[in-house]
């Protein structure tokens, strides 16, 4: 258990961690109980950086630390809700206005392509070399929308497996594995298999992507101009799995209800042997929380997520990107600001040692003496970032709608949903967006520090994330 006593030790630090990747149907992160207050107040703001409510405190010191360093460009941090549809919808709304009261906008990873095809964004592509020996490749890759950049990352987040040490001697390095796994110990222990995010929402599409992803498939060629989902065999094996797991019961009861906390508050409780998370839940498997106990405090610890080979592992990315709003009159300022976010080591270990993990990435390799960073250190390398294409909504939710009733009958054909999931990946490279009806979606601008509607569930249309 040395590299759960690690963990602890680090992640202790972090807390509950926010995947946002956000709108990555990562957990809820902290949420102020009212922004406004806990934004940073500059004594002459030049120019405002609007991100998530969640990780408030993380924000807030990076955003001082800035403001130390630079007393002549001093910058406004605008909290927006933890929800993302609110987020999304406060930053079209300061587009549809043309107010321009955001310089910088802390987007969501998937969002890279709506918001530079909708030029809500300037781009970013003569910054590449600062940031491409800075930043690990999936956060950049996130960053991207047609070859050119046009955000900068800043932070990111992993999923790991979660693995009970008292029933399992090792972690599976193959799916097939994990599945034989299960049957064989439900042989002796009355106990769940794998918890992980099933529910129809974005949380499902990360899982589903990390097994079509590590089933060797990808969701779009190269070029990012036309849909792959459907080359290879890789789109029915990840959907295969999960109707044969389900149908043997080596998914965990409720699985396909199940968010992030449904998962971890079932492996918490000893019913479950394994689990697919964010690293959130390694401290409240701990028993740190004491209104929380845990019944796996010292029985449990991570490795890699399998892939189906049994060659490295995948993992989908959460986090944020920032980019200069295009309605900005503090653009240099701006830019100016989002590559200090992504190249300044005090920055970025400020993340490390607080939430959501960083995207520099030597702060992975510093930290390789730790299991913890050493784990994450091996992850990144394989970690993918979901397309940022315009449509990536879109291709979410037809994802959910058509994949999830799939899983849950052993009999059923998936043929026309994984076509009707490729039909949609064609139209989420093409997808305009009525800007205007989404932007109705926004609270009051005089509110913007308040929450939004409150869904236990994340992000119907997104996530971190999630």
């Amino acid at each position: 258990m040395g590299r759960k006593r690690t963990i602890i030790r680090l992640v202790g630090l972090v807390g509950a961690l926010a995947l946002l990747a956000a709108a990555c149907g990562d957990p809820p992160g902290e949420d102020p109980d009212d922004t406004e207050e806990a934004d940073v107040e500059a004594d002459d703001p030049q120019f405002t950086w609007a991100v998530t409510g969640a990780d408030a405190a993380t924000h807030e010191e990076i955003a001082d630390l800035w403001n130390e360093e630079n007393p002549d460009n001093q910058v406004q941090l605008e909290l927006l809700p933890a929800e993302a549809d609110d987020q999304r919808a406060q930053m079209f709304q300061d587009q549809v206005t043309e107010e321009g009261r955001f310089d910088v906008l802390g987007l969501d990873v998937i969002w890279t392509g709506e918001f530079a095809d909708n030029d809500l964004i300037v781009p970013l592509e003569e910054y590449r070399d600062e940031i491409e020996d800075v930043s690990i490749p999936g956060a950049i890759e996130s960053s991207e929308w047609q070859g050119e950049l046009w955000a900068i990352p800043y932070s990111t987040n992993f999923g790991f497996l979660y693995y009970r040490t008292d029933l399992v001697d090792e972690p599976p390095e193959t799916w097939d594995e994990l599945f034989d796994m299960v049957q064989q110990i439900q042989e002796e222990e009355d106990i769940g298999g794998y918890a992980a995010q099933g529910d129809s929402y974005e949380g499902f599409v990360v899982n589903y992507l990390e097994l079509f992803w590590g089933a060797g498939g990808e969701v779009f060629t190269e070029g990012q101009d036309a849909s792959a989902f459907l080359e290879g065999d890789a789109a029915e094996t990840a959907i295969t799995w999960l109707q044969d797991a389900f149908d043997e019961e080596v998914l965990a009861p409720g699985f396909n209800t199940a968010v992030e906390d449904d998962a971890r508050n079932l492996f918490q409780a000893g019913d479950a042997i394994f689990m697919r998370n964010w690293p959130y839940a390694v401290p409240l498997l701990e028993g740190q929380e004491e209104d929380d106990p845990s019944e796996v405090e010292d029985d449990f610890d991570i490795a890699p997520l399998p892939t189906f080979d049994g060659e490295g592992t995948m993992s989908t990315l959460g986090g944020l990107n920032n980019a200069v709003s295009a309605l900005s009159d503090n653009q240099d300022q701006a830019i100016e600001f989002v590559l200090w976010l992504a190249t300044s080591d005090e920055a970025q270990n400020i993340l490390a040692d607080m939430q959501p993990p960083p995207t520099m990435a030597s702060i992975y390799e510093e930290r390789a003496d730790d299991e913890l960073y050493g784990l994450l250190n091996e992850i990144q390398e394989d970690a993918r970032a979901r397309p940022p294409v315009p449509g990536y909504n879109s291709f979410s939710l037809a994802a959910q709608d058509n994949l999830h009733p799939v899983y849950t009958d052993a009999g059923a054909d998936p043929t026309d949903a994984l076509q009707a999931v490729d039909q949609a990946a064609e139209e989420a490279l093409v997808e305009e967006i009525d800007i205007e009806e989404e932007a109705e979606e926004a609270d009051d601008p005089d509110d913007e520090g308040e929450e939004g509607d409150e869904d236990d569930e994340g992000d119907d249309e997104n996530d971190e994330d999630g």
